[in-house]
Protein backbone atom coordinates (compact mmCIF):
# COMPACT_ATOMS: atom_id res chain seq x y z
CA UNK A 1 0.00 0.00 0.00
CA UNK A 2 2.88 2.37 0.74
CA UNK A 3 4.28 1.63 -2.71
CA UNK A 4 1.04 2.93 -4.25
CA UNK A 5 1.52 6.28 -2.50
CA UNK A 6 5.05 6.96 -3.79
CA UNK A 7 4.90 8.76 -7.12
CA UNK A 8 5.48 12.03 -8.87
CA UNK A 9 2.95 14.02 -10.84
CA UNK A 10 3.98 15.02 -14.32
CA UNK A 11 3.56 18.57 -15.56
CA UNK A 12 0.74 17.40 -17.84
CA UNK A 13 -1.12 15.87 -14.89
CA UNK A 14 -0.72 19.00 -12.76
CA UNK A 15 -1.96 21.18 -15.61
CA UNK A 16 -4.91 18.82 -16.15
CA UNK A 17 -5.87 19.04 -12.47
CA UNK A 18 -5.61 22.83 -12.50
CA UNK A 19 -7.55 23.23 -15.73
CA UNK A 20 -10.32 20.91 -14.57
CA UNK A 21 -10.57 22.67 -11.19
CA UNK A 22 -10.72 26.11 -12.82
CA UNK A 23 -13.15 25.01 -15.53
CA UNK A 24 -15.46 23.33 -13.03
CA UNK A 25 -15.52 26.42 -10.82
CA UNK A 26 -15.96 28.94 -13.62
CA UNK A 27 -18.67 26.94 -15.39
CA UNK A 28 -20.63 26.32 -12.18
CA UNK A 29 -20.38 30.00 -11.33
CA UNK A 30 -21.59 30.93 -14.82
CA UNK A 31 -24.53 28.54 -14.44
CA UNK A 32 -25.41 30.11 -11.10
CA UNK A 33 -25.27 33.60 -12.58
CA UNK A 34 -27.21 32.63 -15.71
CA UNK A 35 -29.83 30.84 -13.63
CA UNK A 36 -30.57 33.95 -11.63
CA UNK A 37 -29.06 32.90 -8.34
CA UNK A 38 -29.45 29.84 -6.21
CA UNK A 39 -32.76 28.34 -7.21
CA UNK A 40 -33.24 24.54 -7.05
CA UNK A 41 -32.77 23.97 -10.80
CA UNK A 42 -29.56 26.00 -10.91
CA UNK A 43 -28.27 24.27 -7.79
CA UNK A 44 -29.02 20.87 -9.31
CA UNK A 45 -27.29 21.71 -12.61
CA UNK A 46 -24.32 23.26 -10.81
CA UNK A 47 -23.68 20.13 -8.78
CA UNK A 48 -24.18 17.84 -11.78
CA UNK A 49 -21.52 19.76 -13.71
CA UNK A 50 -19.03 19.89 -10.83
CA UNK A 51 -19.34 16.16 -10.06
CA UNK A 52 -19.08 15.27 -13.75
CA UNK A 53 -15.88 17.29 -14.08
CA UNK A 54 -14.55 15.71 -10.88
CA UNK A 55 -15.09 12.15 -12.14
CA UNK A 56 -13.67 12.84 -15.60
CA UNK A 57 -10.58 14.42 -14.03
CA UNK A 58 -10.08 11.42 -11.71
CA UNK A 59 -10.31 9.05 -14.67
CA UNK A 60 -7.85 11.18 -16.64
CA UNK A 61 -5.29 11.51 -13.79
CA UNK A 62 -5.25 8.13 -12.06
CA UNK A 63 -2.98 8.75 -9.09
CA UNK A 64 -3.52 8.81 -5.35
CA UNK A 65 -3.84 12.31 -3.96
CA UNK A 66 -5.43 13.73 -7.10
CA UNK A 67 -8.72 14.38 -5.27
CA UNK A 68 -6.93 16.27 -2.51
CA UNK A 69 -5.00 18.42 -4.98
CA UNK A 70 -8.11 19.09 -7.08
CA UNK A 71 -10.02 20.12 -3.95
CA UNK A 72 -7.20 22.37 -2.79
CA UNK A 73 -6.95 24.13 -6.16
CA UNK A 74 -10.74 24.41 -6.35
CA UNK A 75 -10.84 25.98 -2.87
CA UNK A 76 -8.19 28.54 -3.82
CA UNK A 77 -10.06 29.46 -7.00
CA UNK A 78 -13.29 29.84 -5.01
CA UNK A 79 -11.59 32.01 -2.42
CA UNK A 80 -10.17 34.26 -5.14
CA UNK A 81 -13.41 34.47 -7.14
CA UNK A 82 -16.06 34.62 -4.44
CA UNK A 83 -14.53 34.38 -0.99
CA UNK A 84 -17.27 31.89 -0.21
CA UNK A 85 -15.16 28.87 0.57
CA UNK A 86 -13.68 30.33 3.74
CA UNK A 87 -16.49 28.96 5.87
CA UNK A 88 -16.61 25.52 4.26
CA UNK A 89 -12.93 25.02 3.41
CA UNK A 90 -12.20 22.76 6.37
CA UNK A 91 -15.13 20.46 5.60
CA UNK A 92 -14.23 20.28 1.92
CA UNK A 93 -10.58 19.56 2.60
CA UNK A 94 -11.37 16.88 5.20
CA UNK A 95 -13.92 15.33 2.83
CA UNK A 96 -11.24 15.07 0.13
CA UNK A 97 -9.11 12.98 2.48
CA UNK A 98 -12.11 10.76 3.21
CA UNK A 99 -12.75 10.44 -0.54
CA UNK A 100 -9.12 9.45 -1.10
CA UNK A 101 -9.49 6.86 1.64
CA UNK A 102 -12.51 5.40 -0.16
CA UNK A 103 -10.51 5.31 -3.38
CA UNK A 104 -7.81 3.30 -1.58
CA UNK A 105 -10.44 0.96 -0.08
CA UNK A 106 -11.84 0.27 -3.56
CA UNK A 107 -8.41 -0.78 -4.86
CA UNK A 108 -6.60 2.43 -5.70
CA UNK A 109 -6.89 5.16 -8.27
CA UNK A 110 -6.41 2.86 -11.25
CA UNK A 111 -9.45 0.68 -10.49
CA UNK A 112 -12.64 1.16 -12.48
CA UNK A 113 -15.16 2.19 -9.79
CA UNK A 114 -12.76 3.67 -7.24
CA UNK A 115 -13.18 7.21 -8.58
CA UNK A 116 -16.96 6.94 -8.37
CA UNK A 117 -16.80 5.66 -4.79
CA UNK A 118 -14.34 8.40 -3.84
CA UNK A 119 -16.42 11.20 -5.33
CA UNK A 120 -19.62 9.79 -3.78
CA UNK A 121 -17.94 9.70 -0.36
CA UNK A 122 -16.50 13.18 -0.90
CA UNK A 123 -19.90 14.65 -1.77
CA UNK A 124 -21.67 13.01 1.15
CA UNK A 125 -19.06 13.85 3.77
CA UNK A 126 -18.52 17.38 2.45
CA UNK A 127 -22.19 18.16 2.95
CA UNK A 128 -22.38 16.42 6.33
CA UNK A 129 -19.27 18.17 7.60
CA UNK A 130 -20.45 21.55 6.33
CA UNK A 131 -23.81 21.10 8.04
CA UNK A 132 -22.10 19.99 11.24
CA UNK A 133 -19.80 23.00 11.26
CA UNK A 134 -22.75 25.31 10.57
CA UNK A 135 -24.72 23.70 13.38
CA UNK A 136 -21.84 24.17 15.83
CA UNK A 137 -21.49 27.82 14.85
CA UNK A 138 -25.25 28.47 14.97
CA UNK A 139 -26.17 26.32 17.94
CA UNK A 140 -28.11 29.17 19.59
CA UNK A 141 -30.38 29.39 16.54
CA UNK A 142 -30.41 25.95 14.91
CA UNK A 143 -33.49 26.93 12.88
CA UNK A 144 -31.17 28.64 10.41
CA UNK A 145 -29.40 25.32 9.80
CA UNK A 146 -32.77 23.58 9.43
CA UNK A 147 -33.66 26.01 6.64
CA UNK A 148 -30.38 25.33 4.81
CA UNK A 149 -30.62 21.51 5.02
CA UNK A 150 -33.17 21.13 2.18
CA UNK A 151 -31.02 23.32 -0.06
CA UNK A 152 -28.01 21.13 0.65
CA UNK A 153 -30.16 18.05 -0.03
CA UNK A 154 -31.07 19.41 -3.48
CA UNK A 155 -27.38 19.98 -4.15
CA UNK A 156 -26.60 16.43 -3.07
CA UNK A 157 -29.23 15.06 -5.46
CA UNK A 158 -27.43 16.96 -8.22
CA UNK A 159 -24.12 15.42 -7.12
CA UNK A 160 -25.62 11.92 -7.22
CA UNK A 161 -26.94 12.57 -10.75
CA UNK A 162 -23.46 13.88 -11.58
CA UNK A 163 -21.99 10.48 -10.70
CA UNK A 164 -23.98 8.92 -13.54
CA UNK A 165 -23.32 11.74 -16.00
CA UNK A 166 -19.62 11.57 -15.11
CA UNK A 167 -19.49 7.89 -16.02
CA UNK A 168 -21.31 8.61 -19.29
CA UNK A 169 -18.93 11.48 -20.04
CA UNK A 170 -15.91 9.25 -19.40
CA UNK A 171 -17.29 6.66 -21.84
CA UNK A 172 -17.81 9.31 -24.52
CA UNK A 173 -14.40 10.89 -23.91
CA UNK A 174 -12.77 7.47 -24.27
CA UNK A 175 -14.25 7.23 -27.76
CA UNK A 176 -12.79 10.65 -28.51
CA UNK A 177 -9.39 9.60 -27.15
CA UNK A 178 -9.30 12.26 -24.44
CA UNK A 179 -9.50 9.78 -21.55
CA UNK A 180 -7.32 6.72 -21.99
CA UNK A 181 -7.44 3.27 -20.33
Amino acid sequence: MIKKLTYHWTIQELVTIGVFAAAAKVITMAVALAGGGMNPVTLLIKNIIFTTFFIVMLYKVKKSGTMILFTFVSMIISLLLMGAEASTAFGMFLASFIGEFFILIFGGADKKYAAIAGVAAFDLFYRLLSLSIAYMVMRETPEIVYMVAPIIAVGYIGAVIGLFTGVKAVKELRYAGIVRS
